[in-house]
C-alpha cells in the first residue's frame, strides 16, 4: 500500500485543535491528513491543568468559551464515546489584595456585559463554597458554569473519532516549509518528503510562527514555558476549578483525588532553556509556596510528579484564527496563550466553517483575525 501524500486538507499539528478540526471536517465528508512532529497530543494539549473556563477571558474570545460550555462540553463524552471527565463545578478566582480585587472586578464587568453569569463575592462567601481556603483570601470572582476536564482523554477522544471517520494521521514528521503553486498554498515540505493539499490548516502551537514565516506570514507569537505538578491522592475536598488574580497558581482536584496544579514561578527565564519538556527543581517549590498561601491544608501533601511544556503566547494574549488572504488556501489557528484547551471544541467548529464556508457563522471570531497586527493606514 502506497503511503498517502495528498488530501483535500492537510492539518499541521496533532494537538486537540488539529484532532478536533479533523473530526469536524471529516464529518462533512472532507478527506483530511494530519501531520504531527511527535506524538498525538504531545504538546500543550495534554500539558495543561484542564480548565474549561469562561471567566476572566478577554471579551474577544469569550464567545468561543461560552459556546463551548453551553453547547459542546456537556455532551462531549457521549459524542466522542470517551469519558472526558468534564465536571461543571464552577470557578473561583481568588484575590488577596486591593490590586487583585480591581483585576477581578474588571474581568467580571466585561464578562457580564456579554451575558456571562459571573459575580464578585467576599472572602467569607468564597470560603462557604470552598471551606479549605485561607483567611487571607479577601474576595473572589465566582462563575458557577465554569469547570474542568481531562486534557489527555479529550484530545485522544477527538483523535479516535477522526480515525473512525477516515482521517489519516502521520506522526514523527517535522514540517520544514510551506510552498505555493500558482499563488495558492499547495505543498508541505517535511523531513519525510512533500505532502500536497488544496487547503492547509496550520495549528502547530509555537512552531506555527516559524512555519508561517516560510510563506511570508508572521504573527507576534513566542513560546512560553509552563510547569504543572500533581499531588498524591487526597479525600475529596472540592470540585471547583481554581485560579488567582495574580496567576500564581491554578488547578483542580481530579476524580482520582490528586490535585493537578500549575503556576508561575517567576523563574521561567532561568528554568526553561530546554526543548525536551524537562521540569526544573526550582519550580515545584515556588508553585507550592504560592498554593500553600491560599490552601494551607495542602502543606504536607506530597508532590508525586511534575510535567512541563511550551505554549504559544501571542503579544495580545489572544489567538489568531483566520483564513490568510495573502496566501489563499491557508488557514491558521494558533497563539492560544495557555488557555486554548477549554475553547478547543468551539474553535474546531469555527475553523471548519472558515475552511469550508469562507467564514465562521456559528461563533463570532471576527476580532481574532491575522490582520489585527497590521498597521492601520
Amino acid at each position: 500500500m502506497l503511503e498517502k501524500r495528498e488530501a483535500d486538507v492537510i492539518i499541521i499539528g496533532g494537538g486537540i485543535m488539529g484532532c478536533a478540526t479533523a473530526y469536524r471536517l471529516a464529518k462533512r465528508g472532507v478527506d483530511v491528513l494530519v501531520l504531527e512532529k511527535k506524538e498525538i497530543g504531545n504538546g500543550g494539549s495534554c500539558r495543561n491543568a484542564g480548565g474549561v473556563r469562561q471567566s476572566a477571558r478577554d471579551p474577544k474570545e469569550l464567545p468561543l468559551a461560552m459556546y463551548a460550555v453551553q453547547n459542546i462540553w456537556p455532551q462531549l463524552s457521549e459524542e466522542l464515546g470517551v469519558d472526558v471527565e468534564y465536571h461543571q463545578g464552577g470557578n473561583l478566582r481568588l484575590g488577596l489584595t486591593d490590586k487583585d480585587i480591581k483585576v477581578l472586578e474588571n474581568h467580571t464587568a466585561k464578562s457580564t456585559k456579554l451575558g456571562l453569569e459571573v459575580e464578585m463575592i467576599s472572602g467569607d462567601e468564597a470560603r462557604k463554597l470552598c471551606p479549605y481556603m485561607s483567611e487571607e483570601v479577601v474576595a473572589a470572582s465566582w462563575c458557577p458554569s465554569d469547570g474542568h476536564a481531562n486534557p489527555l482523554k479529550a484530545t485522544l477522544g477527538f483523535y479516535r473519532k477522526a480515525l473512525q471517520l477516515g482521517v489519516t494521521f502521520v506522526t514523527g514528521v517535522k514540517v520544514m516549509a510551506l510552498e505555493k503553486v500558482k499563488g495558492r498554498i499547495r505543498k508541505v515540505i517535511t523531513d519525510d518528503g512533500v505532502y500536497e493539499a488544496d487547503q492547509i490548516l496550520l495549528c502547530a502551537g509555537y512552531e506555527s510562527r516559524r512555519i508561517a514565516n516560510t510563506v511570508g506570514i508572521d504573527a507576534p507569537v513566542e513560546r512560553q514555558f509552563n510547569e504543572v505538578l500533581v499531588t498524591e491522592a487526597q479525600p475529596k475536598m472540592f470540585d471547583i476549578m481554581l485560579g488567582v488574580a495574580g496567576g500564581e497558581f491554578y488547578g483542580h482536584q481530579s476524580e482520582h483525588g490528586s490535585f493537578v496544579l500549575g503556576g508561575n514561578s517567576g523563574l521561567q527565564a532561568f528554568t526553561s532553556n530546554n526543548d525536551n519538556f524537562v521540569t526544573n527543581s526550582l519550580t515545584a517549590p515556588c508553585i507550592s509556596r504560592g498554593i500553600i498561601k491560599y490552601f494551607p491544608i495542602l502543606e504536607n501533601v506530597k508532590v508525586v510528579r511534575t510535567w512541563s511544556g511550551w505554549y504559544d503566547q501571542c503579544i495580545d494574549v489572544l489567538p489568531v484564527i483566520d483564513n490568510i488572504k495573502e496566501v489563499p488556501g491557508l488557514t491558521v489557528a494558533f497563539g492560544f496563550s495557555g488557555h486554548g484547551f477549554g475553547i478547543s471544541p468551539a474553535v474546531s467548529i469555527a475553523v471548519s466553517e472558515l475552511m469550508l464556508d469562507g467564514k465562521s457563522t456559528t461563533i463570532d471570531i471576527s476580532q481574532l483575525t491575522y490582520d489585527r497586527f497590521h498597521a492601520k493606514g
